[in-house]
């Protein structure tokens, strides 16, 4: 019991822990404000300036969730139709391996040309970089579906259509929540990556205008702001993975 408590309260701790370090190191070696703002400089730029970050972090929100979403429906279809076929998964997983490989920030500069300076580029930005860790493991957890179980389910009768959809999916969820959590901060990334070069507003543009004026504390506080938005949304998928998926964590949790 009090193991459990500790390891819940763990991240907290050391979040404490690293903020005190970070403090006094800034405060004791008198570190400039302009090279690296101190957690208290941090603190003020936000609450100075809450209402331009509550605007930009608002934007870079929602159009995380819309490019996200988008990774979502492309994910699971695509990785339905890899792990359900052979010759899919022989076809179609080295191509998509490869186009994982390239560099995201790439593709921003094509995609203004082609949807011009705003939201688009931002979503399929979003998109691009968050919906393959999805398709690889919806495939991942259709693929590997034991011979075994899908031999003694012909016998009885079902189709491949049923094994996949009442057996395989099912199996498939722990590994679909857990790329839920892996791609919603890598949407995050994409949405900021995007914003720093063309938009007009959202986080990364205001990390962008920060550093121009000099304004660290402010650009370190847009930072803060991206990585608790993650990190909401990932507790949010631990939270519906746990009360939809008990059973896949039976085992852990006993321990």
């Amino acid at each position: 019991m009090k193991n459990k408590k500790l390891e819940a309260w763990s991240p907290w701790i050391l979040l404490v822990l690293v903020i005190a370090l970070w403090q006094f190191i800034c405060s004791a070696f008198n570190v400039s404000e302009f090279i690296f703002p101190s957690p208290a400089r941090i603190w003020n730029q936000l609450v100075e300036f809450r209402g331009t970050i509550a605007g930009h972090a608002w934007r870079t929100f929602w159009v995380t969730m819309a490019g996200f979403g988008l990774a979502i429906v492309v994910g699971v279809l695509l990785g339905f139709l890899i792990g359900s076929s052979r010759l899919a998964y022989a076809a179609v997983y080295p191509l998509m391996t490869a186009f994982n490989a390239l560099p995201k920030a790439a593709f921003v500069p094509i995609l203004v040309v082609w949807f011009g300076i705003g939201v688009g580029p931002a979503i399929l930005t979003a998109f691009l970089i968050s919906f393959f860790p999805i398709m690889v493991n919806i495939a991942t957890g259709l693929a590997t579906l034991e011979p075994e179980l899908e031999d003694v389910l012909r016998v009885l009768g079902a189709k491949r259509w049923d094994v996949l959809v009442k057996v395989g999916l099912p199996r498939s969820m722990p590994y679909f929540y857990g790329s839920l959590k892996v791609a919603i901060t890598l949407a995050f990334v994409g949405t900021t990556v995007s914003e720093m070069t063309a938009a007009n507003e959202g986080i990364g543009y205001l990390l962008i205008s920060a550093g121009s004026a000099m304004q660290m504390g402010l650009a370190f506080g847009g930072l803060v702001v991206v990585g608790a938005m993650a990190m909401v949304m990932y507790e949010l998928f631990s939270w519906v993975e746990r009360h939809t998926t008990a059973w896949a964590h039976r085992g852990s949790q006993a321990q």
